[in-house]
């Protein structure tokens, strides 16, 4: 049973049921490293969207959206946007990420001002570099506050 069928928009899951939907350590990680690190709680809103309906779990700071977990069964997706003021910084972190999110960032070509990436978390080096890349999303002057 799909994720968006066996949770309809009448239905909106716990935290407790998508995280046993998608049964990959990397989304608790995830999760948990929202809350320490920016103090962002989960989200849940439903979306209807033709690329990935259903439930999805948005992460903000703020008035500022950091990133949004799209499950899927064993799996998921964390949607990251890096703006045109992050781009400098993203450019310089690249080397340093995994080939997969280099040859991603790469190819997602950028759409109103930013670069809409789209990282299927399945490692924990691909975690580390979607965290990364989340980091950029909290401006210079409050990364200080961040807990790592």
């Amino acid at each position: 049973m799909t994720w968006n069928q066996q949770f309809p928009s009448s239905i909106q899951p716990r935290m407790e049921q998508i995280s046993a939907y998608v049964a990959s350590p990397y989304w608790d990680s995830l999760c948990s490293a929202m809350a320490q690190r920016y103090q962002s709680q989960p989200l849940l809103q439903y979306s209807c969207c033709s690329l990935a309906p259903g439930w999805n779990v948005k992460f903000r700071r703020g008035s500022k959206a950091l990133c949004t977990l799209y499950p899927d069964e064993g799996v998921f997706t964390c949607m990251v946007s890096v703006g045109q003021k992050e781009d400098h910084e993203a450019q310089l972190l690249l080397p340093s990420l995994t080939p997969y999110v280099q040859q991603l960032y790469r190819e997602t070509f950028p759409f109103n001002g930013g670069r809409w990436l789209s990282v299927v978390v399945g490692n924990p080096e691909i975690l580390e570099d979607t965290l990364a890349l989340i980091d950029l999303r909290v401006p210079p002057s409050r990364r200080w506050q961040v807990q790592q």
